[in-house]
């Protein structure tokens, strides 16, 4: 899957509450986020980041620049 790199392949779907999709979408747009999967990415990222999986939560972008898992081998992350 070496070509596959960065590219997203798998969907995941989860149910939330009307309560839960409030938060994420008032969160959302008090960030800027471009939708919500991207802000569910990053908060996967920071979630994760805060666990020490990985490293630098927060970048700006549009929706494809918020991956949970840096794929640019240039930049390190942490674990």
């Amino acid at each position: 899957m070496a070509n596959d790199r960065g590219k997203r392949l798998t969907r995941l779907q989860i149910m939330v509450s009307d309560d839960e999709i409030k938060a994420l979408d008032d969160w959302r747009f008090s960030q800027r986020m471009p939708s919500r999967a991207a802000a569910i990415r990053e908060l996967l990222r920071r979630g994760l980041g805060a666990e020490g999986y990985i490293g630098e939560a927060g970048k700006q972008g549009d929706s494809s620049s918020f991956g949970v898992i840096d794929v640019n081998p240039d930049r390190p992350t942490s674990r």
